[in-house]
């Protein structure tokens, strides 16, 4: 490798178009010129009995067929959620997302990562190489609790869909919904430097 002459000037980053930009084992960027994400809600045990069906019998070379034809259908991410009654959620979640980034044809894409319990969103985290999605973080339990999920979720890479709840519960007329989610930015912008430009 050859060094620069002493009086080159520094290279200048070129400048990135603002985007979400998520990745499995291949990135995707999403950006103003994007119309939607198709998330393919098929590796949801509440989405999909078949998928429910495989995982709680423990048939994971089942699940990871689901998740393929997903992936082949088009799917541009996968939505997986394992918050099944009969289920020890954190181990399958565990176990699933193992072997799907054994299986490069599904890891290819994000993984949004689903459940209604931390424990299970962070055990999901921990299997996955790429920038996820966490769904879902919210103010449900105070701003402490929110803002140390939401920084987990910068640490692992992920991107996390806020619900519009705050410690009065459901947002249920426009007003509360937008006076949460502009809580929820600053809170994410200002606070834990997550996106937003």
């Amino acid at each position: 490798m050859s060094t620069p002459p002493p009086d080159s000037p520094p290279r200048i980053v070129p400048a990135r178009p603002e985007a979400l930009r998520l990745a499995g084992l291949e990135a995707l960027n999403v950006g103003e010129g994007s119309l939607f994400v198709n998330i393919g809600e098929r590796t949801n045990v509440a989405g999909s009995r078949a998928f429910a069906r495989r995982i709680v019998d423990g048939d994971f070379d089942g699940a990871l067929e689901v998740a393929r034809r997903g992936v082949d259908a088009g799917a541009q991410a996968i939505d997986v959620n394992m918050d099944e009654a009969m289920l020890d959620s954190e181990a399958a979640m565990t176990r699933f997302l193992n072997l799907v980034a054994s299986e490069p044809a599904i890891a290819r894409v994000p993984v949004v990562v689903d459940s209604s319990k931390w424990s299970v969103i962070e055990a999901g985290l921990r299997c996955i190489g790429g920038a996820p999605i966490v769904n879902s973080i919210s103010l449900k339990e105070g701003e402490v609790q929110f803002l140390r999920q939401a920084r987990l979720a910068r640490r692992y890479g992920a991107a996390v869909i806020v619900m519009a709840f705050d410690e009065q519960g459901q947002a249920d007329t426009v007003e509360r919904k937008v006076e949460i989610c502009r809580r929820a930015y600053r809170l994410l912008t200002e606070e834990v430097g997550l996106g937003g430009g």
